[in-house]
């Protein structure tokens, strides 16, 4: 095999080596099929297989209460930006939204799109460049709300919900395109759940869905068919034909995920990985400016930071490639520098990181 690089891309981002090395194996001759997976039907049982075994990791992983529903969709969390107020605002109903970044805010303009007023901004960061979460104390839910909308992490600026916002009992719905199965968590608080895959969990082309039997039964039966979540419910994902080789690689990478010990070993990871990032951040103070105020508010998944100016940021970038680690540059809109780490990355691409990091700091600062 070919060497691979360090791979700290926030989207599509880099998938578990176990996973790549399977699909590998089985691209030309899936399970004794004569063919790919790509190439046999989505009616077959040999896919069918694989489907639900996906649906069942994704239950196992998660601790799915058995009154979720598990979709499969298209169309990336940009469609689910629109589809969620499209089945769930009609009839008067109203929703409120918590602006903490780019994705959280554009998810409110496309509710305002598809619902007018419906959609309330209840708490945003945005006077301050997102580079906090809100306060508590500032975020008043309004009682007739059908849900209460959110990012769970801010790929973008690097914030993160560690503790999710308190509604009074009304329903979540949930961005978690970039965090989702980082760690354990009680889905069921949440109406609704959504992560395009492309980041922790598989390729792009996959939306991953979680949704509360209640919440399903409330929503529209007035719309196209593939945009109502009831008739995917119902058809378990198998309404059209779906990307199959997305959902594939997702049963690959959710099984690589069972075999590290499940999620309460990954969160442990994960957690240790950001304490070694952010302790360089925070031992070259001055030198790693982070954009998040808040060390309570940091992300476990994408790291944020900038250098002195913007020639040292290229030294870095370019740096960082000659030591074959790469999708290091920040986001167009905030620059600098960005270090997405994802359940796939591991503690040696961390640890080869900050050592860099040191050495950088030490002769260029």
């Amino acid at each position: 095999m070919s060497k691979r690089l360090i791979n700290f891309s926030a989207g599509p981002a880099a998938l578990p080596v176990e996973a790549l090395e399977r699909a590998r194996d089985e691209l030309l001759d899936f399970q004794g099929t004569g063919v790919s997976v790509m190439e046999i039907s989505h009616r077959s049982p040999e896919y069918d297989a694989v489907h639900n075994e996906a649906i069942t990791l994704v239950r196992e992983l998660l601790d799915v209460p058995d009154h979720f529903k598990v979709l499969f969709l298209q169309g990336g969390g940009n469609l689910q930006f629109s589809m969620l107020p499209m089945n769930l605002l009609h009839s008067g109903r109203k929703a409120d939204y918590i602006v903490t970044g780019n994705w959280a805010r554009r998810a409110h303009v496309e509710a305002m799109t598809v619902s007018g007023e419906a959609a309330r901004v209840i708490a945003s960061t945005e006077d301050t460049v997102f580079d906090r979460l809100p306060s508590p104390a500032g975020i008043e839910v309004n009682p007739d709300a059908e849900y209460v909308h959110f990012c769970s992490n801010n790929t973008v600026y690097g914030t993160q919900w560690h503790r999710f916002p308190e509604t009074g009992g009304l329903p979540l719905a949930c961005d978690m395109s970039s965090d989702i199965m980082w760690r354990p968590f009680d889905v069921a608080p949440f109406g609704f759940i959504y992560a395009g895959a492309q980041k922790n969990l598989g390729p792009s082309g996959l939306v991953l869905a979680l949704i509360r039997e209640d919440f399903l039964e409330r929503c529209s039966e007035a719309l196209p068919k593939m945009l109502q979540y009831r008739v995917h419910a119902a058809k378990n994902s198998l309404y059209n034909t779906p990307p199959s080789f997305s959902i594939y690689l997702l049963r690959n990478v959710l099984d690589t995920f069972r075999q590290r010990g499940g999620l309460a070993a990954i969160e442990q990871e994960n957690r240790a990985k950001a304490e070694q990032l952010y302790g360089c951040i925070d031992r070259h103070e001055g030198f790693y400016k982070g954009h998040v105020k808040e060390k309570a508010h940091r992300s476990v998944m994408n790291v944020t930071f900038n250098l002195p100016d913007a020639e040292l940021d290229a030294r870095f970038i370019a740096g960082a490639r000659e030591l074959d680690m790469v999708g290091v540059k920040g986001y167009r809109k905030l620059g600098g520098i960005r270090i997405s780490m994802y359940n796939a990355s591991r503690m040696s691409h961390i640890e080869t990181l900050v050592s860099f990091m040191d050495e950088f700091a030490r002769t260029a600062g």
